[in-house]
């Protein structure tokens, strides 16, 4: 897995701001606590997702490396008058890619950002969605999605018989029907439609076998 960082929030303006741009309801969170959350673009696809904390003094925002930088940039553009300043530290040790695969927890880099909603990634079974929380950027496309139980993809969990990489097209034979989105070994998370996942798929002629994911 990729190196990660914190982006440390603070300001007297901290939980308003963050609280109109992330999934999930902060101001249910406790100190010593991380709740999952995702950031989305207005048509509800995800920037990235993270793990928020509460400090003495604001919130750590803990996310892929790669994409602190631009996170960061793109959440001052939101800023306007709120008292809040944003900063890059470093962050602990990187979790296990194996495990999060396992459990079912995407992991979402450049390549990711911006391609998937949040129910494609499982986010609403990951607790990192508040639905009474009131509005926050995408808010309108999720809760659509949510209330009409129109999400017909989902990440799910495949091992291969040879290993594959991130990006590539997952086949049923006639037509490319889904995505790789991370790999460990030959273990891999896949957005598929859910009524295919238990159908012959293979990625570049190599066999996908399906594998239960705790939740789902």
């Amino acid at each position: 897995m990729k190196q990660q960082n914190l982006i440390k929030v603070v300001g007297p303006d901290s939980l308003d701001f963050l609280q109109g741009q992330l999934t999930n309801d902060l101001r249910e969170l406790e100190p010593g606590v991380s709740v999952r959350c995702a950031w989305c673009n207005p048509k509800g696809r995800v920037i990235c997702t993270m793990l928020v904390s509460m400090d003495e003094d604001g919130y750590s925002l803990l996310l892929p490396a790669e994409l602190a930088e631009d996170v960061v940039k793109r959440l001052t553009m939101f800023r306007f008058r709120a008292k809040v300043e944003l900063e890059i530290v470093a962050a602990p040790d990187s979790p296990d890619p194996s495990q999060l695969i396992r459990d079912g927890i995407p992991y979402i880099g450049h390549d990711q950002s911006e391609k998937f909603t949040a129910h494609m990634l499982n986010l609403d079974l990951l607790d990192a969605i508040s639905f009474d929380k009131g509005c926050y950027t995408g808010q309108e496309v999720i809760a659509r999605t949510h209330y009409k139980g129109a999400s017909k993809r989902r990440t799910l969990r495949f091992a291969s018989t040879q290993p594959v990489s991130v990006g590539d097209k997952v086949s049923d034979g006639s037509r490319d029907i889904g995505e790789v989105l991370n790999v460990s070994g030959t273990d891999l998370l896949a957005v598929v439609p859910i009524d295919k996942s238990d159908d012959a798929l293979t990625v570049n002629g190599v066999k996908l076998t399906h594998h239960p994911l705790p939740y789902l």
